[in-house]
């Protein structure tokens, strides 16, 4: 039975998502190839003093994004510090400033990790003003990166790869936004509420009395999803009422979140001129969701029994409206993403059902990732792919027509390697420098053991990877964990944008090299396997040891 709806629910994400892939990636590679403006962005070009016909370096391209996002750092930061003196305070004091810090490196860098009660923190204005804005404009930035490194495998002798500024202001206008306003349209008629009553007190039932928030929140549950960003308006996130009242709008939110991520591979096809490229990495990507998937609902379903039954597995902390399935399903999207928003604990799941949320961040979310950031990422998989059957064949390897020369396989490696040191570095410095363990082991951790390094793994997992869900056992609100959370977000979601721009200049300034004989298909079946195959060896041999400490060992015990 358990079988049988989580099949029924994956089909109809899968129809729904088949359904939109042709329209919405044709319709975003429309966008950024036009040369047409609408009047709105010609008078923000303006203000802002950009040529929309003037394209950029890639050195430019990279100082554009980060003074942009450091912009948007400074900004939100002084909006949270501020709050109390803005409209609809709610009466909340100022944000601390290590959280502050905290929360403003996570929302422009896509993370949206929140280490603290969104209802009893943040103000409305912050709320839509700060918080829901950085939604828009990280996402378009993922965006914007993404196409970036599409353009450099589709020009020829190019010094450059677009303009941030008109690939920033397209994706804000003509995608992101008009998506959200149906989207927030229909989370409304499901019953997502959209309102500024504060906090109202309601007589139950009981005799007692309950605190209900309000708030803007359809708009913000709308870009939320479809930016893959998954900050909650309200601590529960995706499980409060509120915010997601039916089944209907649970399947609706795995759609939003996966629906960009999944056409951009169609994006990726037209602009290179061969659609047949975008559909083999979509492939990639689909059979490891698959994979993923029902490795998730095997753990979970396997927590049935007697024992465990009765100790409340395996719905403790699930999604108890809709049924194991829904948890399962939305766990699997929503870090396979970089979405984060969860509707259930991922802190309850069995050992061996925890560990695949964190295997899907360890992958570097390419299946189908983040908006921007999947393809991004997935194409220098495919980069270091067709190096490795180069070197198989003894011939230089070429992909789109592109050598991938000493400087791009640089470039590619070093990206692979960013995630990676970040994730085990945060997590042996927070046991290694003894003031720091103490902190960890006194404050942050509940559940002491293996459980407990897991909780941890997971947290840098999520702020290395720009995720932001959490195993939702672990007190993240600490100075330590404030300040390294912080600088892992920062440093994941950078550096690889940085070494993406470069790689894309490096291919733009590039003529295309004629197929021969010898020229490895990069459409066909054997590539894809060889895809899926390097994604898979590479996390395998990073993150096993430290898996066998955390949820393996525990699943073994």
């Amino acid at each position: 039975m358990e079988w049988g709806l989580l099949v029924a629910s994956l089909a109809t994400v899968v129809v729904i998502l088949a359904v939109l892939y042709r329209p919405l990636g044709d319709y975003m590679a429309w966008v950024f190839t036009t040369a047409r403006d609408v009047a709105v962005e010609r008078g923000l070009y303006r203000l802002i003093g950009v040529d929309p016909r003037s394209e950029q370096t890639w050195q430019a391209y990279l100082r554009s994004v980060l003074i942009f996002s450091f912009v948007g750092v400074v900004f939100l930061y002084l909006i949270q510090r501020t709050q109390q003196f803005l409209p609809y305070s709610l009466g909340l004091p100022p944000v601390p400033e290590g959280l502050a810090f905290n929360t403003a490196i996570s929302f422009v860098t896509n993370t949206n990790w929140q280490g603290y009660s969104p209802e009893l923190t943040m103000s409305y204005t912050t709320q839509f003003a700060g918080l829901a804005v950085q939604n828009f404009v990280s996402a378009a930035t993922g965006i914007a990166v993404a196409v970036a490194l599409v353009r450099g495998f589709a020009y020829r002798r190019s010094g450059t790869i677009g303009n941030f500024w008109v690939d920033l202001t397209r994706a804000t206008f003509r995608i992101l936004l008009p998506l959200s306003i149906v989207a927030a349209i229909i989370l409304l008629a499901g019953g997502v509420i959209q309102n500024f009553a504060g906090f109202t007190t309601v007589d139950t039932i009981a005799g007692g009395s309950q605190v209900l928030p309000g708030g803007p929140v359809a708009s913000q549950e709308a870009i939320k999803e479809i930016g893959t960003n998954g900050g909650g308006f309200f601590n529960a996130n995706a499980s409060h009422p509120f915010e997601n009242p039916t089944a209907w709008t649970s399947i609706l939110q795995v759609v939003l979140l996966l629906m960009i991520p999944f056409s951009l591979p169609r994006t990726f096809g037209r602009i290179v001129g061969d659609n047949r490229q975008g559909y083999a990495i979509l492939a990639a990507m689909g059979v490891l969701a698959l994979i993923s998937f029902v490795a998730l609902g095997a753990a979970e379903f396997a927590g049935r029994g007697t024992a465990p039954e009765l100790a409340g597995s395996p719905m403790e902390g699930k999604e108890q409206r809709f049924g194991l399935v829904q948890s399962i399903l939305y766990a699997t999207a929503t870090t396979l993403t970089s979405t984060g928003s969860v509707n259930s604990m991922h802190d309850s799941y069995t050992a061996l059902g925890g560990m695949m949320p964190m295997i899907n961040m360890m992958l570097g979310e390419i299946a189908p990732g983040g908006v921007g950031a999947g393809l991004y990422g997935m194409l220098i998989i495919a980069v270091i792919a067709v190096f490795i059957a180069g070197l198989l064949v003894g011939r230089t390897p070429e992909y789109l027509g592109k050598k991938i020369g000493p400087r791009e396989i640089k470039l590619a490696s070093l990206y692979i390697l960013v995630m990676p040191i970040l994730l085990l570095g945060g997590v042996a410095l927070s046991f290694a420098i003894p003031g720091v363990r103490d902190d960890m082991e006194k404050t942050s951790i509940w559940n002491p053991g293996l459980h407990g390094l897991s909780e941890v793994v997971y947290a840098f997992a999520s702020a290395s990877n720009n995720n932001g869900s959490a195993f939702a056992g672990l007190t993240a609100n600490t100075p330590w964990l404030n300040a390294a959370l912080g600088v892992a977000m920062l440093l994941g979601r950078f550096l690889p944008i940085a070494l993406t721009i470069a790689l894309a200049g490096s291919l733009a300034a590039q003529d295309k090299v004629p197929v021969t004989a010898g020229t490895l298909p990069t459409h066909r079946p054997l590539f894809i396997g060889l895809i899926i195959g390097t994604a898979v060896l590479v996390t395998a041999l990073v993150f096993f040891p430290v898996l066998t400490l955390g949820p393996l060992a525990e699943g073994l015990m």
